[in-house]
């Protein structure tokens, strides 16, 4: 049975489940809205002065991805509550339980966009464990 969510707030729809397809835990298997697009490039554990930050430690790099994603959302006049797609870009898939731990401070449970997971050999310094690109839909304009 499919089961569909509507955010009202966020103009954004989200199916958590789709007939034939398995359970998804942790994202929403389809979202959806209208408004204007947002694409934001992939974000590492760089400060603004493009430092590493916690080199070795996955939750303190995801801390400082997910603060670059909010930082560059603001930019554009949204919010997480907005993302409809994560891509993750890690090297190694074992740092996920910290990763989506640190990523749920950020993100409410019933607001989880879709999601899409890479292991990667390397990113492009060699301290860096993630790289996060997201999707996000402004709500259209009222009137």
């Amino acid at each position: 049975m499919t089961t569909t969510e509507y955010d009202a707030d966020g103009g954004l729809t989200r199916i958590t489940a789709v007939d034939g397809v398995a359970p998804g835990y942790g994202y929403h298997h389809v979202v959806w809205g209208t408004g204007r697009f947002i694409a934001v490039s992939g974000q590492c554990a760089l400060d603004e002065e493009g430092r590493v930050v916690g080199a070795g430690d996955a939750a303190a790099q995801t801390r400082q991805v997910f603060e670059n994603l909010r930082r560059c959302l603001d930019a554009a006049g949204v919010g997480f509550e907005h993302v409809v797609k994560l891509t993750y870009f890690v090297t190694d898939v074992a740092h996920f339980p910290q990763i989506r731990a640190v990523r749920d401070a950020f993100l409410p449970p019933h607001l989880l966009p879709a999601s899409s997971a890479v292991q990667v050999s390397a990113l492009f310094l060699p301290e860096l464990l993630l790289e996060v690109e997201a999707f996000a839909i402004a709500p259209a304009p009222e009137g």
